[in-house]
């Protein structure tokens, strides 16, 4: 029993201290924000490869998305038989949950699984191969010349994400409806146009802007904190996406309780 008590303790304790270092971590990154227009070569090429270079997953995600909750949405609807009575709000009602949830969430997983895991493998080579501490030997700030660049990348380019997947989910949506149950476009895009808000785009847009730069920072913390050689690059990559995916699935909870 002692023992049992020990390891909640010890495990707290681990959970708080590392939660501090993120912190710190993230105080260190934000002093450099204004430096972002003259490191803006460094901050350009990371937006690259969080956002051009995700777009083909993100939109793929996004379509099948839209689709699923269309499916289950009308499904709801048919299996007791209020199919005709809800066909006005359909479309505002996929909107809503896409918006709102679907695609904000699922999108951060995919960042976290792509750019979380490799933020987190390519700063633990650097670390576990001396790189940072030839930067160290120059001068070089590793939260400037690293850090800075990966988070606010992540933090521009996440809700962009989050909105081509939206749309297109949407559009993946009434594809669905239209097949499966004859919607026609007007049908559909009227009842968004009626009942969907603009508060709903900006919940999207806030939670992308957090889970982004959420995922990032602890990609860079975890590569920053590696050791062991391959094994270990190997291990904060794993790491680095199951922490980011648990904060991201915590953050969302938070989210829908407070607002």
């Amino acid at each position: 029993m002692l023992y049992f008590i020990a390891k909640i303790g010890t495990m707290t304790l681990s959970f708080f201290s590392e939660l501090g270092q993120i912190f710190i971590l993230l105080i260190n990154i934000l002093r450099y924000v204004p430096r972002v227009i003259k490191d803006r070569r460094l901050v350009i090429e990371q937006m690259s490869i969080v956002g051009s270079d995700s777009l083909p997953l993100v939109i793929l995600i996004g379509a099948f998305t839209g689709a699923i909750a269309a499916i289950q949405a009308t499904s709801l609807f048919t299996k007791f038989n209020m199919l005709g009575l809800a066909k006005g709000f359909i479309g505002s009602s996929i909107a809503t949950v896409v918006f709102t949830e679907l695609t904000p969430v699922l999108t951060a997983l995919v960042i976290a699984g792509r750019v979380g895991g490799a933020i987190a493998a390519q700063l633990g080579t650097m670390n576990v191969s001396e790189q940072i501490d030839a930067l160290d030997m120059m001068a070089i700030d590793k939260n400037r010349f690293l850090g800075m660049p990966r988070v606010f990348a992540a933090l521009v380019m996440m809700p962009i994400l989050a909105v081509f997947s939206s749309v297109v989910a949407l559009g993946g949506g009434f594809i669905i409806t239209q097949i499966k149950y004859d919607f026609t476009f007007f049908a559909f895009f009227d009842s968004v146009s009626k009942f969907f808000r603009l508060s709903e785009v900006i919940t999207c847009l806030s939670k992308a802007l957090i889970f982004g730069s959420v995922t990032a920072l602890i990609g860079c913390h975890v590569g920053f904190q590696t050791t062991g050689g391959a094994e270990g690059v190997g291990n904060s990559t794993v790491r680095a996406f199951t922490i980011s995916a648990a904060s991201i699935l915590i953050i969302d909870a938070i989210f829908g309780a407070l607002f």
